[in-house]
């Protein structure tokens, strides 16, 4: 068999493998969209049907209908944005100051950053609950987007410090050299160059706090629900309604895929930052 054969051979079988793990990844939510679509009884029906029997958008009917769902997706979406924002203007500076420092101290607050991002989400619920309780924010979109920074923030300071350690330092000297401040050559030189960096945090700090439950079920009763905890209230006396907790979910996942398209070319460029080096 001749090379340029056996080359397209192998990479026919690259093709095959990457469409099965992309199929095995995909599966649970095409499941889930394509459930949205059943009647109720074949929502609930064993053996499942994967397709459905009979194509219907009554689920969304009975979602978009329900009292509290309009204003969960609100509470969700400022919970979100405030607490990406929160991490990213504190984790900027913070994952600069680690990188171009480089002191022992610099490198112990990584560390501990790291230490509390691996902390059991329970293990801070309650405290958290007890705090916002006194600053009066039970029950916010403030209070909660405080909390789910604490998520975020220290995902955010480590996934900074790799994009900001690919920058060379010589962008910031040559700033200097014409008269720009250290703090001038960050906004203006640094965080340009590593704005796909940031558009990646971003992601990840918005979809830490866009599909957090537990703070959320902690920290919220009535004004600021978001639509997780919706999702899981979606029950009767006979059971759970399967059909309009699938329907939620996937008007749900619609803005953070339209988030990710969006930021396409931003996230390739970050994720990419610094592959190149020499």
């Amino acid at each position: 068999m001749s090379p340029s054969r056996r080359g397209a051979r192998l990479r026919w079988l690259l093709y095959g493998l990457l469409a099965v793990v992309v199929g095995v990844f995909a599966f649970p939510f095409a499941y889930l969209i394509l459930t949205s679509f059943k009647s109720p009884s074949d929502a609930i029906a064993v053996p499942p049907a994967v397709v459905p029997r009979a194509w219907s958008v009554e689920n969304y009917r009975v979602a978009l209908d329900t009292p509290g769902v309009t204003d969960s997706f609100l509470n969700s979406l400022l919970a979100a944005v405030g607490s990406t924002l929160l991490s990213l203007l504190l984790a900027v500076p913070a994952a600069y100051g680690i990188t171009r420092f480089a002191t022992a101290s610099g490198r112990g607050f990584l560390l501990v950053a790291l230490v509390t991002r691996m902390v059991p989400a329970v293990a801070v619920g309650v405290p958290l609950v007890r705090l916002m309780a006194n600053l009066d924010l039970s029950d916010t979109s403030t209070g909660l987007a405080l909390a789910h920074a604490t998520i975020s923030l220290p995902l955010s300071i480590w996934l900074l410090v790799g994009f900001f350690e690919a920058v060379p330092a010589e962008l910031e000297e040559a700033a200097k050299v014409d008269g720009a401040s250290r703090l001038r050559a960050l906004w203006q030189v640094v965080v340009p160059v590593v704005s796909g960096g940031i558009a990646v945090t971003a992601i990840f700090a918005f979809l830490a706090s866009w599909n957090e439950f537990l703070f959320a079920l902690l920290l919220t009763a009535v004004e600021a629900q978001t639509t997780p905890i919706v999702i899981a209230n979606f029950q009767t006396q006979y059971g759970l309604q399967w059909g309009a907790m699938t329907a939620l979910a996937t008007l749900y996942s619609v803005p953070v895929v339209l988030l990710t398209l969006l930021l396409q070319r931003r996230i390739v460029a970050g994720l990419t930052l610094g592959a190149v080096k020499g």
